[in-house]
């Protein structure tokens, strides 16, 4: 009797200190918190872009409010190097021809970042290569529609999009 007592007492224990344990760990864990991490400006955009070796942008179109901080990071998905698929993101002012702007920009050169002189840009990011990525930050143009594209040779026709400003 004094043996039944005694494993009934212990499993009692046991029993008691596996229930404790289970209350503090439910304490512990938060299922569903979100860190909380404070803005330093309601007026800042973060927008991320990307390119692949099949020359694409996996968007056609961004969207901000005029006079935003934007800070764009744009990455080069694919695997080639920039030498023979370069990427970039080029913002173009209002009125700008693409094609003209794109022989400009081959004619320039990789010595120039396949970026011409002139005041066509509103803002570019530096020419990336496979597995490369880049970050730009600018103020947000007025409202209206804009032209985006990578300027690397050739690349125009299909790595465009449409940078939307309200």
């Amino acid at each position: 009797m004094k043996r039944i007592l005694i494993v009934l007492a212990i499993g009692g224990l046991l029993i008691g200190c596996g229930e404790d344990t289970k209350k503090e760990s439910n304490e512990s864990i938060k299922i569903g918190t979100k860190k909380n991490t404070p803005k330093v400006n309601d007026n800042t955009v973060n927008l991320a872009l990307s390119g692949n070796d099949l020359m694409q942008f996996d968007k056609n179109e961004l969207s901000v409010n005029a006079g935003a901080e934007v800070s764009l990071t744009f990455r080069h998905t694919g695997k080639i190097d920039k030498k023979i698929m370069g990427h970039n993101f080029v913002l173009l002012k209002p009125g700008t021809s693409i094609p003209e702007f794109a022989a400009k920009a081959a004619s320039a050169g990789e010595s120039q970042d396949w970026i011409p002189e002139g005041d066509q840009v509103i803002v570019h990011t530096k020419m990336i290569g496979g597995g490369e990525t880049t970050t730009v930050t600018f103020t947000a143009p007025k409202a209206g529609t804009y032209d985006y594209i990578c300027s690397f040779p050739g690349h125009s026709g299909l790595m465009k999009g449409k940078f939307i400003v309200k």
